[in-house]
């Protein structure tokens, strides 16, 4: 991997999972790293600011924190559907899209916002139309509101990924004008604390039957990975972009080989 030396990052959710791994990946290529977690970090980071991303007050208050420019912000955290659907959404959308629009006044000049998604968000185009009326907020409160008034079918989780993930289609030419990019990276199930929630959530036989098809879950280290290449240099071509990292299953499904999962 290209040596990271000089080049500064942001991480949320740096105490554990992906964001975990995606800390020591970037801190082992010389990058200075500063967390933006509510738990504290194992992870040699050079700054923690603890956070709670479900209250805009307190993103609000980390932000202040924070001092000069940066290389990237990477989005990482995120919580599973068996948290309340307020909270899922709060945490894995609002307060994402909150972060990625005010790093765009602290990212040096070709700098980038990457965005874990999930493909457990494959069916966004169903629901294209919504998504977009919930895109059209302006704030993380009004985002809170529409959500509030506006009750969605199934997981909350699902819903948030599928947010996020068109967010990400939505804003690659407005983040390119500005001189910036923004990528997701959409994992399948990986092994990390959460997972035994996504059993609870989307099904043992869902989740357990995927690790049969392909031999075993993700590890955090296997998308770490693409999320840093993506915020590199490497990746400046790259641009609102969703990038499956799921071991093949999502274009298995996508080519009709093996049937679309229910969640």
């Amino acid at each position: 991997m290209s040596d990271l030396t000089g080049k500064r990052y942001v991480v949320t959710g740096a105490a554990s999972g992906i964001g975990h791994a995606v800390a020591e990946k970037l801190i082992k290529a010389g990058a200075e790293v500063t967390s933006l977690d509510r738990n504290d970090p194992t992870a040699p980071v050079a700054r923690h600011i603890r956070v709670d991303l479900a209250d805009p007050d307190s993103i609000d208050a980390a932000l202040e924190q924070l001092d000069g420019e940066y290389d990237a912000l990477l989005n990482v955290a995120g919580v599973p559907g068996t948290v309340s659907g307020p909270i899922v959404f709060a945490i894995n959308t609002l307060a994402m899209r909150k972060l990625a629009e005010a790093f765009l006044e602290r990212l040096v000049p070709g700098g980038s916002v990457v965005v874990v998604s999930s493909t457990a968000g494959f069916a966004w185009p169903q629901r294209l139309a919504t998504i977009r009326e919930f895109l059209a907020t302006d704030t993380y409160e009004e985002g809170a509101e529409w959500f509030a008034a506006h009750p969605q079918e199934g997981n909350a989780y699902n819903f948030s990924k599928e947010c996020s993930t068109v967010y990400v289609h939505a804003m690659g030419l407005a983040f390119h004008e500005m001189g910036f990019r923004i990528n997701a990276v959409l994992p399948g199930p990986v092994q990390t604390p959460i997972l035994e929630d996504f059993r609870e959530t989307m099904g043992e036989d869902t989740i357990d039957g995927l690790a049969t098809l392909l031999g075993r879950h993700g590890t955090p280290e296997d998308i770490a990975g693409v999320v840093v290449f993506l915020a590199s240099d490497e990746a400046r071509w790259i641009n609102g972009e969703a990038v499956g990292v799921d071991g093949g299953i999502g274009g298995a499904v996508l080519a009709g080989n093996v049937p679309v999962p229910e969640f």
